[in-house]
């Protein structure tokens, strides 16, 4: 018996994350034993990964599994999954907007969708939330276009403009913009304080509570938490509170452990100047607002796609605590620059009623950069593939 199976891979930065790009043919069809072999791939649980693709990273350890669609509205469906570092988890509650940007390139190059120049429109179902994303993905000879003069912060360098509008992305895991019905709740902590937050499901769903509420200024940078883990902590468990209530976990105690990726939490602050992760001034004026965000069980050192979506969602929905704290401009253009831990994110948002009275979610764009760093296969042991798991994997 041959001793290892080998899975044809692609690792692919997308954004400010990185991936594991896989065909779904390449997995085991047993949920069970896919999500073994996607931990094997990655080396977890292992807090240096050491002996898998994972980058040791919550931003690096992620993957995309792509398969053609059998849907009239998409060209591939796009399933994503968040892999546990230490722990050995593999989590699919929710998307990620940075990963997303990459499955266009991804679809272009293996030939899921034919190439169009100078740019092709690649319609992808994401499974996770239910929702299309169109990717317009600039082309040539056939190929996805990695060179470009775009530069997003947070990545080295500049690359092709990828353009990703994620259609009618509101109420993605709860079927509503305002998942509670309220602008603002008053969510009680375990200390009996009160805090207000504004719980809004766009792309994915988010907790945001202004910054000033918890103690905080909105400038805190990964590193304070390692001085300030009470930042972490509170942010924890304000998540844990509104998941149950949101119906997202069966109770707020099990919410670490049930769903630890969603909803995501933020804290938001009025615009103000700072100084990012790499030490660059960022001045007041070319931001809306301030926001920090968990990735799994740490800040983000920038800022999640679908996180911002969300974000900027809310601050043009009247009445939430985002709106309280963002730019005029903002409101007025439906322009929303985001400044984070790696420096502004922007996205061109569009607010709308239905004709039942309902808010929706008409537009929500935004522009990344891709780049495929390599492709080729990772062994995979026979035992773990087809089931004969070792039982210190378990």
């Amino acid at each position: 018996m041959r001793e290892y199976e080998r899975v044809r891979v692609a690792i692919i930065r997308g954004g400010t994350s990185k991936g594991v790009y896989i065909m779904g043919n390449e997995l085991p069809q047993d949920p069970g034993l896919r999500d073994r072999v996607i931990l094997n791939i990655f080396g977890s649980p292992d807090i240096r990964q050491i002996n898998g693709l994972g980058g040791a990273d919550p931003l690096t350890s992620k993957c995309a599994i792509i398969n053609p669609s059998q849907r009239d509205d998409a060209d591939v469906d796009y399933t994503f999954a968040y892999v546990g570092v230490e722990k050995g988890t593999v989590d699919y509650a929710g998307n990620c907007g940075n990963i997303s940007s990459g499955v266009g390139p991804f679809a272009v190059d293996e030939g899921l969708v034919k190439a169009a120049e100078p740019v092709t429109v690649v319609r992808i179902f994401n499974t996770n939330t239910n929702k299309v994303i169109e990717a317009e993905v600039p082309v040539r000879d056939g190929k996805a276009l990695t060179e470009g003069d775009l530069a997003i912060d947070g990545v080295p360098g500049t690359g092709a403009k990828i353009l990703l509008n994620f259609l009618n992305s509101g109420g993605s895991k709860t079927g509503k913009l305002l998942p509670t019905g309220n602008a603002v709740d008053q969510v009680k902590l375990k200390d009996g304080q009160f805090i207000r937050a504004s719980i809004v499901d766009a792309a994915t769903p988010v907790i945001f509570v202004q910054a000033a509420d918890m103690g905080f200024t909105g400038k805190e940078l990964p590193n304070d938490t390692q001085n300030k883990p009470e930042i972490l902590e509170n942010m924890e468990e304000l998540r844990c509170i509104c998941a149950e209530m949101i119906g997202l976990t069966s109770h707020r105690s099990n919410a670490s452990k049930e769903s630890p990726a969603v909803p995501k939490v933020a804290i938001v602050a009025p615009p103000s100047n700072y100084t990012n992760s790499s030490g660059v001034e960022i001045n007041s004026e070319d931001v809306d607002l301030l926001a920090r965000t968990k990735a799994l069980a740490v800040m983000h050192k920038a800022y999640a796609i679908t996180g911002g979506i969300c974000l900027a969602a809310a601050a043009l929905i009247s009445g939430t605590v985002v709106n309280q704290v963002v730019s005029k401009r903002a409101i007025d253009t439906g322009a929303v620059r985001l400044g984070h831990p790696a420096g502004i994110l922007e996205f061109d948002m569009e607010i709308a009623t239905s004709s039942g009275g309902d808010l929706y979610l008409h537009k929500a764009a935004v522009v990344r950069t891709a780049r495929r760093i390599m492709d080729g296969y990772v062994y995979v042991p026979f035992k773990i593939y087809w089931g004969e798991i070792n039982k210190t994997t378990k």
